[in-house]
């Protein structure tokens, strides 16, 4: 459904249940998409896309059409991901931290193979900041104009973020091929 007519629909209250299970519907594979490559667990991607969803219906009378709802919707994601992440830091002390990589080659739902979990367990290793950039531009081709919407930085930081972020994956890649 186009989103003009969404946005009509949300503006009648009694609508508005009904436009947000449009939102969910057409949303929901891509905000996991582009959770899961922040998060890289399928488990906690559907338990932040939940949260995600959650956020979005009880912010949906603050939402005032000024972006795109996909802009709204990602803001939020990113947003959840990145406390999701923060929450995981606290959990889990570094010796008892399983190899990203391992996790993944035994995760039902991944279907890649050493090398694409090589790649996961280096972009693993990045600043949150700079891992979600890397993930929103490498994976989802987002543009840095809707980057700095959806992360609300300047364009400018966020190559930086990238660049450095491609920087340090390059660096952990070779160092990990010489052990």
């Amino acid at each position: 459904m186009k989103e003009e007519k969404i946005l009509q629909m949300l503006a009648q209250p009694e609508k508005q249940r009904e436009a947000f299970g449009i939102i969910v519907r057409q949303y929901s594979e891509q905000l996991y998409w582009k959770i899961r490559n922040i998060v890289q667990d399928h488990d906690d991607a559907n338990d932040v896309l939940q949260n995600t969803f959650m956020k979005a219906w009880m912010a949906l009378g603050d939402f005032q059409s000024k972006s795109k709802i996909s802009t709204w919707l990602y803001r939020i994601a990113v947003n959840e991901s990145l406390d999701h992440l923060r929450r995981q830091k606290t959990k889990v002390s570094a010796d008892e931290d399983i190899s990203v990589a391992n996790r993944l080659l035994a995760d039902e739902y991944f279907n890649g193979d050493e090398t694409q979990a090589l790649l996961q367990q280096a972009i693993a290793k990045l600043p949150d900041v700079q891992r979600t950039v890397f993930t929103l531009r490498y994976y989802d081709n987002m543009k840095y104009s809707e980057m700095s919407r959806v992360m609300n930085t300047s364009e400018g930081a966020l190559k930086a973020s990238y660049h450095i972020a491609v920087k340090k994956i390059h660096d952990y890649v070779l160092n990990f091929s010489n052990d």
